[in-house]
């Protein structure tokens, strides 16, 4: 990705977890979202692990200009909420048995919740873990909410702290055959934002608190 030289220099990255991160392969990665900011620092992540991520993004993304200069160099896939169309949805599947690696935001957009935790989320990461067979990896972004909202660039102060952790891979095989069940979509969705709440209670906690603000 042309932006990660400089988003590298500028902020003070730490990664956790990047041996969670398969080395090829498909892997469909679930991601906690609290910033615009934050599918260059998931993107970051996944390319310090040296797979290259393709992004489920809302379409609306494309509307800014940066953004829509990286999502559509780096190939990611748009998403027009509320279309009913299942494009989108086939084309992860593609990507997942081509061995890619597919990014998805399950709450749909950023968090409404003031203290930027996960919201309660869509059921479009279980339907394509079950139909796919491929585990969900948990990765959690903090710090990148005071980067960059809806309004545009918060604070862009040099060598603020932005952390990515990752943990093991979730197999919820044992879930397949409800994979059109409604209760059981709910109940895999839940699991997954449930790491996702675990892994941001984490980077949270530790955080350096002079930055948190």
């Amino acid at each position: 990705m042309t932006l990660i030289p400089p988003i590298k220099l500028w902020f003070n990255w730490r990664f956790e977890g990047l041996e969670h991160v398969p080395p090829g392969g498909p892997a469909l990665v679930a991601c906690n979202h609290i910033s615009y900011f934050d599918p260059l620092a998931q993107a970051y992540f996944l390319e310090k692990a040296r797979r290259r991520p393709r992004f489920l993004a809302k379409a609306e993304l494309y509307d800014h200009w940066l953004l829509r200069r990286v999502l559509e160099g780096t190939k990611q896939i748009p998403v027009h909420r509320g279309s009913g169309s299942r494009t989108p949805v086939e084309e992860a599947r593609r990507a997942l048995s081509a061995g890619e690696v597919v990014m998805i935001y399950p709450e749909g957009t950023v968090t409404r919740n003031p203290d930027h935790t996960p919201m309660e989320a869509k059921t479009g990461i279980a339907r394509l873990t079950l139909s796919t067979d491929v585990p969900v990896l948990p990765i959690a972004v903090w710090g990148s909410q005071h980067v960059w909202q809806r309004d545009g660039a918060k604070s862009l102060t040099f060598g603020r702290p932005v952390w990515v952790k990752a943990s093991p891979a979730m197999d919820f095989s044992q879930y397949e055959e409800g994979r059109d069940d409604p209760t059981v979509l709910r109940v895999v969705t839940d699991h997954v934002m449930a790491e996702l709440s675990r892994l941001v209670g984490d980077l949270r906690a530790r955080y350096p608190k002079r930055w948190s603000s």
